[in-house]
């Protein structure tokens, strides 16, 4: 591998990293803040994939971004609504959300399964024009990318120092004593939800967009990618503020996509890629647990093989 195919490896990571750090930060508030696992991310993120890249083929890219943030609210919306004033498990909640989005994602294709967007005016290209004749005319996809990231990491930061951002991060910690203290947790855990889950499709839009096309299988696995990008980014920064701890998961979302372009210059099989994902997702999970663990097994060893020795 030379020198320029390194290079365009890293910049494929960073792009793909960036835009998929989107839903990584939406599950930093609903699973870090919130405490919810949201297995409703798959669905959602296609969704604001599909309306984005619908609403964009109409003529109106900008307002594209918009309407999938919108989809991924209302998405959002039912599923909190679910958990909250219908009494179903969060984890049973978004499955059933998840399920039910793959019909209406498809609804919203056209009943197709796939979207063509090669001579469609999107964010990138308006981007790749303002950017002609620059010395950043090749970063364009980078650039709105790295924007959408800044813009939602300095909300997620003003935002959870506010009353109700504090509101919900209590929430997570501790539901008891928010309502106690005469705050509705259900309300909390809607507005969250929504928050979020506008992220997701904020996320799947800039996707479609940056690739072109939209299929049917664009979100399958998301959940399970921003979970390990949200661990792996908690070993580099565990401590810290929000805008830290923010930044930290970005790293996450961006280590993982290296990870992954690595896995597909090495000609692994497509049918691989799912396995790959599983096994970093193991290792960023169980990682903590034995590096703790790693001290005790060691005295055991020593205990052991020392007897033998004897």
């Amino acid at each position: 591998m030379d020198f320029g195919s390194i290079l365009n490896l890293g910049q494929t990571a960073l792009e793909l990293g960036l835009i998929s750090a989107l839903t990584v930060l939406a599950l930093f508030l609903s699973y870090s803040m919130l405490n919810v696992c949201d297995l409703s991310t798959d669905g959602c993120f296609t969704l604001g994939a599909t309306v984005g890249a619908v609403v964009a083929i109409s003529g109106h890219p900008y307002l594209s971004i918009a309407a999938a943030m919108a989809a991924g609210l209302l998405s959002g919306f039912i599923t909190a609504i679910l958990q909250t004033k219908m009494g179903i498990d969060s984890l049973l909640a978004g499955i059933i959300v998840n399920t039910a989005l793959y019909s209406i994602n498809i609804a919203v294709m056209g009943n197709s399964s796939l979207l063509n967007m090669n001579k469609t005016e999107t964010v990138f290209t308006k981007m790749a024009g303002a950017l002609k004749g620059t010395p950043f005319a090749g970063q364009f996809k980078l650039l709105v990318a790295l924007i959408a990231v800044v813009l939602v990491i300095v909300f997620l930061s003003v935002f959870l120092k506010t009353k109700l951002g504090l509101a919900i991060r209590a929430t997570g910690n501790n539901p008891d004593m928010v309502r106690s203290s005469s705050i509705n947790p259900a309300f909390t855990t809607v507005i969250g939800l929504c928050i979020a889950n506008a992220f997701t499709g904020l996320s799947g839009c800039l996707l479609a967009q940056s690739q072109k096309s939209v299929n049917i299988d664009i979100g399958t696995g998301m959940v399970t990618i921003a979970l390990a990008s949200l661990l792996i980014g908690g070993a580099f920064v565990s401590k810290g503020k929000i805008p830290m701890k923010a930044i930290g998961v970005v790293i996450g979302a961006i280590v993982f996509r290296l990870v992954y372009a690595i896995a597909l210059r090495f000609h692994l099989p497509a049918s691989m890629l799912k396995l790959v994902s599983s096994v970093i997702v193991i290792i960023a999970i169980s990682g903590p647990y034995l590096k703790s663990r790693y001290p005790m097994l060691k005295r055991r060893l020593d205990h052991r093989f020392g007897k033998e020795a004897e």
